[in-house]
């Protein structure tokens, strides 16, 4: 049960870290986004970017996983003051999820207001296709484990955090606005996360589609949970990579996830930055 262990000191340790970067940073961003395996790029288009490497900073975890770099950039991206993830922890990697959920809390304190969570994810929806975009209308929390287990800290948010309208409405459909003015389809979907590391069962996604979801992945659905205990605006968006298995007979590898999400990039970049266009100051 180690991995439901929360940290007790977590608020004075965000308050070290916020104050680690605030040192090195000139801009405050009111949007993050927390990019995904394999689309990291996004990182090279902010303008008069400010870089700090994951290892250098107080608390900050690291991820091993291929296609994350592992650094937060601050800068300008379409006349918005952001912050960019290039790299996520995971929860098959060790980390509690009170540990992977850290960089949100400090997201948080930095000031920021909407939180853009992206990842790969394989379809169960037959709908779907490899290197569609997915804009998460919900998720369901199929890892057995959640961010919020442990002694609450109320300066960090409340104790029983709604989750009615977690991937928040009114983004979404900005999001899918966003999609149309620049003539890129989106699906629209559930997203169901499972811990991993190994790819789901064929069983395990029958289930999947019967209990209601769209894709199934890895990650995201813990940094949500913190960003609604938060009170963070959400807009999450998965790059569906791969069917998922037993909806085709191909088998699965993370070789597959980072050629298809190199496909789909240029894609991903556009919608995110018609996005921030579309966002009123």
């Amino acid at each position: 049960m180690l991995n439901n262990i929360v940290d007790n000191n977590i608020f004075s340790k965000v308050e070290e870290t916020v104050a680690y970067i605030q040192k090195r940073i000139n801009n405050e961003p009111k949007i993050a986004i927390i990019l995904g395996s394999g689309l990291g790029e996004l990182g090279e288009e902010v303008k008069n970017p400010t870089i700090i490497e994951y290892k250098d900073l107080p608390n900050f975890p690291i991820s091993e996983v291929e296609g994350h770099k592992n650094r937060l950039v601050f800068g300008n991206l379409e006349n918005k003051d952001i912050v960019i993830m290039q790299g996520r922890f995971h929860y098959y990697e060790g980390y509690s999820q009170s540990e992977i959920t850290f960089p949100v809390r400090v997201l948080k304190k930095l000031g920021v207001e909407l939180l853009i969570v992206t990842n790969a994810s394989g379809a169960i929806n037959t709908n779907f296709s490899p290197g569609n975009l997915m804009i998460i209308s919900d998720h369901i929390n199929f890892s057995f484990s959640n961010p919020l287990i442990g002694k609450n800290d109320n300066r960090l948010g409340a104790r029983f955090p709604d989750m009615t309208d977690a991937y928040t409405k009114k983004y979404r459909e900005i999001a899918k606005q966003s999609a149309y003015n620049i003539g890129i389809p989106v699906k629209e979907g559930v997203y169901m996360m499972f811990s991993g590391p190994n790819y789901e069962t064929p069983a395990e996604i029958r289930m999947a589609r019967i209990l209601g979801a769209d894709a199934v992945g890895m990650s995201t659905v813990p940094e949500v949970i913190v960003a609604s205990q938060s009170e963070m605006n959400v807009l999450g968006i998965s790059c569906i990579t791969n069917m998922a298995a037993g909806v085709c007979d191909k088998k699965l590898s993370h070789k597959e996830v980072i050629e298809t999400t190199k496909k789909v990039k240029s894609n991903f970049i556009k919608l995110i930055k018609e996005i921030l266009i579309s966002l009123i100051e």
